[in-house]
């Protein structure tokens, strides 16, 4: 039986009594030991905790906005299919793009606010995001390489979405439960996440023994003996 009642009793958990490195740890014992994306990926602001469904997105390097004479429709079509992406995030996903180069930015500010207007969770780019002070002051949770404003437009487009992506050589499915903080941001499979987040509350509340025993002066060896925590 499950701790939480739902998903929303398990996000509200998880960012109350839990932290990506733990959860990390967790997935380590149970070998699933390459589930962090690149140490790169970091939140605008360093308070930033997204955790949701993944709904991943494909992009793809192109060199105009629109190419006439083209044998592939979406090179015609701006953006290719970055809005119909955007308008299918559904409550508590989060929006997570890979594919493309970085060389412009995936994430901006209005994208943020059509992703609150639907729920979404937050935003997990492999490469960089800009309108920064607008995002901010949204607080929308967004993790990228980095600001950068140059745009999208004539650079790339978005060829497919809620499909399987990789990013830093990590697979990410649709419904894959993403996970991020300032220390990083992980990718738990859909078949996992049960059992990995009873295991991480479970280890976060016997953490709590642990430093009362340390507080109390226990040694680090005892500790550990005892408790199998550290």
């Amino acid at each position: 039986m499950s701790i939480w009642k739902n998903e929303e009793e398990l996000y509200k958990i998880a960012k109350e009594e839990l932290f990506v490195a733990l959860v990390g740890d967790v997935l380590d014992k149970l070998d699933f030991q390459h589930q962090f994306l690149p140490a790169a990926l970091k939140p605008l602001n360093e308070r930033f905790v997204v955790i949701g469904r993944a709904m991943p997105v494909l992009e793809a390097d192109v060199f105009a906005e629109s190419v006439d004479n083209t044998r592939n429709p979406l090179m015609s079509k701006p953006f290719g299919l970055m809005f119909e992406a955007l308008d299918s995030l559904e409550k508590n996903e989060v929006y997570i793009c890979s594919g493309a180069s970085p060389a412009y930015a995936l994430w901006g500010g209005l994208m943020s606010t059509r992703a609150i207007r639907l729920g979404a969770a937050g935003a997990v780019v492999n490469g960089y995001s800009r309108d920064t002070n607008e995002i901010l002051s949204l607080n929308f949770p967004t993790f990228s390489i980095g600001t950068y404003a140059q745009d999208q437009g004539p650079r790339g487009k978005v060829i497919d979405y809620g499909v399987p992506i990789e990013l830093g050589g990590i697979r990410i499915n649709p419904g894959d439960l993403i996970y991020g903080d300032r220390d990083g941001v992980v990718v738990v499979p859909a078949i996992a996440i049960e059992e990995v987040f009873s295991k991480a509350i479970e280890k976060s509340r016997g953490e709590k023994l642990v430093k009362k025993a340390l507080e109390a002066g226990m040694s680090t060896v005892e500790a550990f003996r005892k408790y199998g925590i550290m």
